[in-house]
């Protein structure tokens, strides 16, 4: 039988959370940010940050060579595939940096620097959608050359996002 609690004798096995939290006049343990709509603009860079570095270890062209189907990721089309990757894992590392404390200084908005990573990674990956390597003349474009073109575009609308929060 569940313990009864002193104050209104319901069960304490079988309160609610709000509840419990509310009789007992502590502070509720949340993670900053939890289920509130606030920097939703921080998370969508992280998010989208992380998501396109792990599209540029996925296949950019892919394409048939003898009765194989042959996969080719972003990190072996050249320095391209890895500077995408690179600033996705910058987007991400501006967050953490964001969340451990470490704040920019106020002339260079956090929200500016995600603008620039995802048009920049923007424009490299539009140069890789529209010139194929020579080295892959047997190849189409992947699936994951799309979702990382998806990805820079949405860390910019992200970066957008937190400029309009800050405002």
């Amino acid at each position: 039988m569940p313990r009864a609690d002193s104050k209104e004798g319901r069960p304490v096995g079988t309160a609610s959370y709000a509840y419990a939290m509310l009789s007992s006049r502590l502070p509720g343990r949340r993670l900053p940010g939890a289920g509130d709509v606030a920097n939703l603009g921080g998370r969508l860079t992280f998010l989208f940050g992380l998501l396109l570095a792990m599209s540029a270890l996925t296949g950019w062209y892919t394409g048939e060579g003898n009765d194989t189907t042959v996969s080719v990721i972003g990190w072996h089309t050249g320095s391209i595939g890895k500077i995408v990757l690179f600033l996705g894992l910058l987007a991400v590392l501006l967050v953490v940096l964001r969340e451990v404390g470490v704040n920019m200084p106020a002339s260079i908005p956090e929200s500016l620097i995600a603008i620039g990573i995802g048009s920049i990674a923007t424009v490299l990956v539009l140069v890789r959608i529209i010139s194929i390597p020579d080295d892959f003349f047997f190849a189409s474009r992947g699936l994951g050359i799309w979702v990382s073109l998806a990805c820079a575009v949405a860390i910019i609308l992200a970066g957008l996002l937190e400029a309009s929060e800050e405002l």
